[in-house]
């Protein structure tokens, strides 16, 4: 049986979002519906709508969720209906990363998350008149006031959680946080540089502060994101230029460049500026991706000679369920400020919120279903 409810559509390729009645499923065994009542926007999907990354059309994006589950298939256990959740992202579950507390790498994590259709094909969602519509969009299409939500996606939360403050944490703010605490690891008294200050570089700045980090260095285009950069835990900042390099390693003495770093800028140059900033036996990572194909590169007698090492980091290789309660824990313990990132939007205003997280004027925009 199919059940209208109201989605926020991509057509197509650089196409508009547009909202439309779609067609949904029952949940599956595996699934949930889940009443969103907050969503908000990553870059993710600017970038599969431009084609950065590549998708189908028409789709549903939306993959930082918050809402109130409705009905659970006859396998879901763990949550009834009722229960406040947030949204992450979808995992098989049974690969060996999966099985080994790994499942930001899950094997059939970018079918499953960017796909659009569940695993044998199918797909949740369709539009008014039958067609296809890819809804699956890391196991739920959250811009849909009715989603269909994969179990493994789902993180209950508590009832008293306030659902439009805490939606982003599902993506952006445990990849920052997740890109600290797990792919760096960074320890007490080390030093940490963040390229680029949008929401999950913010959010790796609040977690090094979180790990008691002694130099915490911001680097952006922007001097207003560099001003909030501080406010929220960091020690410097730097404008991007072609002298933040020797910046920092100035910063940093008397080593001869910073400990850790973290890019979530996905400029390729910015990345070759972080790698070359590092110390010996320095480590960064890459958060931020500027599409297939491109490469950064190594001055390669540097990094071989100082050890150093650059790393991927998908989702903060955080396991959702884990992650969410305690950023919510830090939040609430006033150490991990993030809802001074986030501005809402009623999501009939959804073209000014992306207009603006565009410009830079809102770091965070989430949209509220009225």
């Amino acid at each position: 049986m199919l059940t209208e409810t109201v989605a926020l559509v991509a057509e197509k390729l650089n196409g508009p979002f547009k909202f439309q009645t779609v067609l949904i499923d029952e949940p599956r065994a595996d699934e949930a519906w889940v009443e969103i009542q907050a969503v908000g926007i990553c870059h993710a999907e600017l970038s599969c709508l431009n084609g950065t990354i590549p998708v189908k059309f028409p789709n549903v994006f939306g993959h930082e969720g918050a809402g109130v589950v409705r009905k659970i298939g006859r396998d879901v256990q763990g949550f009834q209906p009722g229960d406040k959740v947030l949204t992450s992202y979808n995992h098989c579950g049974s690969c060996i990363q999966c099985r080994s507390r790994h499942p930001a790498y899950c094997m059939t994590m970018f079918q499953q998350n960017f796909g659009g259709t569940r695993g044998d094909g199918s797909v949740p969602m369709r539009t008014s008149d039958g067609s296809t519509l890819y809804s699956n969009y890391f196991g739920q299409s959250a811009f849909s006031r009715l989603a269909v939500v994969n179990v493994r996606s789902m993180v209950k939360v508590p009832s008293q959680t306030t659902l439009e403050v805490m939606a982003p944490l599902g993506c952006g703010m445990q990849t920052g946080a997740g890109a600290i605490f797990n792919t760096l690891n960074v320890p007490e008294g080390a030093t940490v540089a963040i390229f680029g200050i949008g929401a999950v570089g913010a959010s790796s700045i609040m977690a090094a502060k979180i790990r008691k980090a002694s130099i915490i260095i911001a680097v952006d285009v922007i001097e207003s994101r560099l001003n909030k950069a501080k406010t929220l835990g960091a020690t410097h900042s730097f404008l991007s230029s072609f002298e933040v390099v020797d910046q920092i390693r100035a910063t940093c003495q008397p080593n001869d460049g910073v400990e850790y770093a973290v890019d979530a800028s996905g400029v390729t140059s910015v990345i070759e500026q972080m790698v070359d900033s590092l110390a010996t036996r320095g480590r960064a990572t890459s958060i931020g991706v500027p599409g297939p194909g491109k490469r950064a590169g190594v001055e390669v007698v540097a990094h071989v000679n100082k050890g150093r090492e650059y790393v991927g980091c998908n989702q903060g290789d955080c396991i959702a369920r884990e992650i969410i309660p305690y950023l919510i824990e830090q939040h609430s313990l006033g150490n991990y400020p993030f809802d001074e990132l986030i501005k809402q939007y009623d999501i009939k205003d959804f073209e000014t919120a992306l207009e603006d997280m565009k410009s830079g004027v809102t770091i965070k925009p989430v949209l509220k279903w009225m």
